[in-house]
């Protein structure tokens, strides 16, 4: 633990008390203290309920083949606090960021964990002199810690209920939220949105003098083949390519159909319909919207077994309704957050079928491998409902390496 990266993982367990807490004057006068980083910064902005890190991997795979020097900042990660910054493609060391945070911690400014996580992009991205920064928005928009940057272009995946006790309990109010990343001046690229989250939007646009490019509208799904699976990555990669295209041009630079080709067919997002094993494919589909998505994007198979654990918050009725009528087996389990379900509540939840399996089993590994015996010999296990129950089993299937003290924001 005495390395530096042990240090930032172990001052970032402390910090998780501090839970969520919504405002930019922290991370703004850490960045000031820290000389501004973000300003020497080109960067895009993504937010958006489901989808925006498809659309930053997008995004990011087209302008590093584009020959841009990339950085890219997503949360929450899998395995590895370090994958939540890449730079080319490839993950910061540990120790860099363990020593980028000692100036960081220096401040004296009391950031949360995902602060922290936003700083030490800003800081590294700097140094590092990437072309161009492609950031994730944690949670909402108008007061996430992402927001302290100062894009070219944002870009809203999609909006829909979640995350309700932080958000707003109405459709509109979510929708305020993300649709205040927009800036004067600074286009506001837009996935498919509800109507009454597209008004919204729309509204806040119009105040802020954001030019709107809408999917369907203004750009449409590239004709290329995508790495990533499921007919919802369509927008994603529209959004992509739309985003690239905007970069390139505010640049000055050509984008070739070939490296947009290129770039979208070398993405890689682990977790999202990621197909690990023969029999073992993992989605990280974590609220409703999610769980819609991955059921109709499951692939044919003459069995299917859902190993399964989501958090308090989520709307697990309504996931489970998207998701059980497409399995034979429901094995819930519990994932290593804190916050998880009782397996036993949530395979009460589980719709009721005459024919359908459902077992308990609260050892995720465990709980894996009951359902790989269930589906054998050529059927298919699917991991969903938590980002950590997918990161967990993940790293046990791969042999990942994972952090000697593991850990993620209170509220992913």
């Amino acid at each position: 633990m005495n390395t530096a990266y042990g240090e930032l993982l172990a001052r970032l367990q402390s910090v998780r008390t501090l839970g969520v807490s919504f405002g930019l004057d922290r991370v703004r006068l850490a960045l000031q203290r820290l000389g501004w980083p973000e300003r020497r910064l080109r960067a895009v902005q993504i937010a958006g309920t489901n989808g925006k890190g498809s659309t930053a991997a997008f995004l990011e795979s087209i302008l590093r083949v584009a020959g841009l020097r990339t950085g890219l900042f997503t949360s929450p990660h899998l395995c590895r606090f370090s994958e939540r910054i890449r730079i080319d493609g490839r993950e910061v060391e540990g120790e860099r960021l363990g020593q980028l945070d000692l100036a960081v911690a220096a401040t004296g400014v009391p950031l949360t964990y995902f602060e922290i996580s936003a700083v030490l992009a800003f800081l590294a991205f700097a140094e590092a002199n990437v072309d161009l920064a492609v950031l994730e928005t944690g949670l909402g928009g108008r007061l996430d810690a992402a927001t302290a940057s100062h894009p070219l272009a944002c870009a809203i995946t999609s909006i829909a209920l979640d995350h309700q006790d932080l958000l707003g309990r109405a459709m509109r109010e979510i929708a305020y939220e993300k649709a205040c990343i927009a800036r004067p001046g600074v286009p506001l690229f837009l996935g498919t949105l509800p109507p009454e989250a597209l008004a919204e939007v729309e509204r806040i646009a119009h105040e802020t003098g954001s030019p709107l490019r809408r999917f369907g509208v203004d750009f449409a799904a590239p004709e290329f083949p995508l790495a990533l699976a499921g007919a919802h990555q369509a927008s994603n990669a529209a959004l992509a390519v739309a985003l690239s295209r905007e970069v390139a041009s505010s640049m000055g630079l050509v984008l070739e159909p070939e490296v947009v080709k290129r770039g979208l067919a070398e993405t890689r997002w682990p977790g999202r319909l990621e197909r690990v094993t023969p029999d073992v494919l993992l989605d990280c589909a974590h609220n409703a919207e999610g769980a819609e998505a991955l059921a109709a994007a499951l692939p044919a198979a003459s069995c299917r077994a859902l190993v399964v654990s989501i958090v308090q918050g989520k709307d697990a009725a309504a996931m489970l309704a998207a998701l059980c009528p497409h399995f034979n087996i429901v094995v819930a389990t519990r994932s290593p957050s804190e916050r998880s379900l009782a397996p036993e509540a949530l395979a009460a939840l589980v719709p009721p079928d005459g024919t359908r399996v459902v077992e308990v089993i609260a050892d995720p590994g465990l709980a894996l491998t009951r359902a790989r015996a269930l589906v054998a010999p050529d059927g298919l296990v699917v991991v969903a409902g938590s980002i950590f129950l997918v990161g967990a089993l993940r790293a046990r299937l791969l042999r990942e390496p994972v952090d000697v003290i593991a850990g993620s924001d209170p509220m992913p």
